[in-house]
Order: structure tokens, then sequence, then C-alpha cells
């Protein structure tokens, strides 16, 4: 696995799905969480968006941004329990009411950083790229998309690299407080955004001398198909979709 890159080769079923059947889960998952702010709901989609994450073998990603989730979720809770207006005490300026929407809000954003973190764990550029191009985006901006997921990576590779010449040159980034180690990384910030250009200046290039973009229809080498579990997938989650717009229609959730 590439340390930079968040696809993981597994033989799992969602692996095997096709990639428009994998779009389609996401947008479905983001409109679940969209329904309703019962947290108690939400939590029960996180659940089933983390099982879907273990079946399919790569939760290990979300150690990769277990800071960032950590940081949603504080600060998430944090801003609205101070500024959502309730009707119950609970403390201080905090109603309970704050609170719990506040929670409701964070555990929404997490499911949904933790679909995209899924999606991209389970689907390779490659297959994004493609699917885009079969549901009749234009190839120009399919391959936009797919090299937009290639340059966070490539800008990380490239900034750990550079990081370790200049350690190995004497360079001191560990020592001091927070304020002087971000000032400690500033003459990082020069060479990892020229190395960054260079490297765009010569994908350019390499484009061009292969003519991309010279005829208006292309041919793929990589060619999708759905077949039966990819069917049975998408009418399972559009099942759930409709029964749960059911069930929020009717005052239940």
């Amino acid at each position: 696995m590439d340390p930079y890159y968040l696809y993981i080769d597994r033989d799992s079923i969602f692996h095997r799905l096709d990639p428009r059947t994998k779009m389609l889960l996401l947008l479905i998952t983001f409109v679940l969480v969209f329904i309703s702010l019962n947290p108690i709901y939400l939590l029960a989609i996180l659940l089933l968006v983390l099982l879907a994450g273990y079946v399919a073998g790569v939760l290990i990603n979300l150690r990769r941004i277990r800071f960032v989730l950590f940081m949603i979720t504080l600060v998430t809770i944090v801003l609205w329990s101070l500024f959502q207006q309730g009707t119950t005490p609970l403390f201080w300026i905090v109603e309970r009411e704050s609170v719990v929407y506040a929670v409701s809000v964070a555990i929404r954003i997490d499911t949904m950083v933790i679909a995209g973190l899924i999606f991209l764990s389970i689907t390779r550029n490659e297959d994004i790229a493609m699917a885009l191009v079969r549901i009749g985006i234009p190839y120009r901006f399919a391959f936009v998309v797919s090299t937009a997921l290639r340059l966070v990576p490539m800008i990380a590779s490239t900034t750990t690299t550079i990081t370790q010449a200049q350690r190995s040159r004497g360079l001191d980034l560990d020592t001091g407080g927070p304020i002087q180690r971000i000032k400690n990384y500033i003459p990082l910030l020069i060479p990892v955004f020229i190395s960054t250009i260079r490297s765009t200046n010569i994908f350019s290039m390499a484009l061009e001398s292969k003519g991309f973009g010279a005829m208006p229809s292309r041919t793929y080498y990589l060619q999708l198909k759905m077949v039966g579990r990819d069917f049975v997938v998408i009418f399972t989650a559009l099942g759930l979709l409709v029964f749960i717009i059911l069930v929020r229609i009717l005052g239940y959730l």
C-alpha cells in the first residue's frame, strides 16, 4: 500500500463493485445523513458506514484522519453548543437542546468524511475517472478530477522527501514550542512549491506530447460493466433510502 494514497487493494465485495455503484452508494449516504438530525438515527448510519469499511478492510485509513475527525467533532460540538439556541438550561449559557444538536451535526459531518474516505479507499483513481465518463461527464473534466486526487498525495510525497533531505543537511525541525516549530518548516515551503510547479510543467508537456485532447472522441482500455451484485446493492440501498424517507414523512423520525 502506497503511504501517500488512500486506495487499499483488497478482494472485498465493495472493491468488486462497479465504480458507478460506489458513487451512488456515496451519494445515498450523503442523502441519508441529511434526512434527520436525530442523534440515534445518525449514529446508526455512522455504524452502518463503519461496518461497510470493516467488511472492505479499509478502516486502517481512519488512522490517517483521526486528528481531523477529532478536531471536527470538538470544534463542531463546542461552537454549536454555544451558539445554537435551546430551551432547557444545562450549564452556564449552554442548553440541552443545543448540545444534542451539536452532537448530531458532528456525527453528520464525521459520517460524510468517513464515507468519502472509504469510497477513495476502495476505488482507484482510474475507475473514478472512467465512471464519470460513463455517466456522461466530459473526459476532460473526469481527467481533472482524477489528477486532483493524485495531486495531494504527490505534494505529501514531495514534502516528505524534501524534509528528509533538509534534515540530512542539518535543518532542525523539532526544537522549540509549537510556534517555533511552525517557523522551522517555513524554509521548506519554497522548495516544495518549486518542485510542485516543476512536476506540473513536466506533466503538462507529457500530455501534449501524447496528443491529449487532439481527437474529439477517444477509446478506453478500461471497460466498466455492471453485473448482478451491482444491481442488488443499488436496489437495496435505494429501498433503504425510500423506507427511511417514508418513516420521516410519517413522523416517526
